[in-house]
């Protein structure tokens, strides 16, 4: 059986976020805000979460993982960027924008992109997440929750929580958060690519 916090969406309580953080740190399986959607998260480095995440998304091995960051200091350590692109995450830092970036060996290779050797990053505007990515001192690995079959992620938490009280370690009612999932640019290289439009505005990437 899952727990369930209700967080404050503008003042989240601090002895909450670190109850969440503790719980991502020792393996659990969390759904948290973002700005765009709901999403599943849990400890970079947890291989039998990251495989719990794989089994209720039913995700095959090839899929991607994102790396959501507290700002743009820690996503700098876990990928490499250009001065010139350093001034467009600037611009786009927090946002609903996901960033398929060259990672450093900061990342574990299980989550780079088997051939590119990339991987995808993002700094939410979402009070809750960086309330708790502040508590947890690195980022969370994390997937949209969107179930199979399903077009569109989740929104209701007590809804997620019926369906998913039996999977996951902790379940955090954030509000309504949306059901759009982010703007994926990649900027691997020298130059840059929409793959996904999505939340984020992509004006200034055209």
């Amino acid at each position: 059986m899952s727990q369930f916090f209700a967080i404050h969406p503008d003042n989240p309580q601090v002895r909450l976020s670190r109850q969440a953080a503790d719980i991502i740190s020792q393996g659990g399986l969390v759904v948290y805000p973002t700005d765009s959607a709901y999403a599943l998260g849990c400890h970079i480095g947890d291989k039998t979460a990251l495989d719990r995440i794989r089994q209720i998304r039913h995700l095959d091995k090839h899929h991607n993982f994102t790396l959501v960051c507290k700002d743009l200091s820690e996503l700098a350590s876990y990928a490499r960027v250009t001065n010139r692109y350093f001034r467009v995450l600037k611009a786009h830092t927090p946002g609903p924008y996901t960033f398929i970036l060259e990672a450093t060996s900061e990342v574990p290779r299980r989550l780079m992109h088997p051939k590119r050797k990339t991987i995808g990053l993002r700094v939410p505007d979402n009070n809750i997440v960086r309330s708790i990515l502040g508590e947890l001192g690195e980022p969370i690995m994390s997937v949209t929750l969107i179930m199979p079959g399903d077009e569109y992620p989740l929104t209701d938490p007590y809804d997620i929580r019926d369906l998913l009280e039996h999977q996951v370690d902790l379940i955090i009612d954030g509000g309504y958060c949306g059901m759009e999932a982010t703007t994926v640019i990649d900027m691997s290289d020298d130059s840059h690519r929409i793959v996904r439009e999505g939340a984020g505005d992509i004006g200034d990437f055209q």
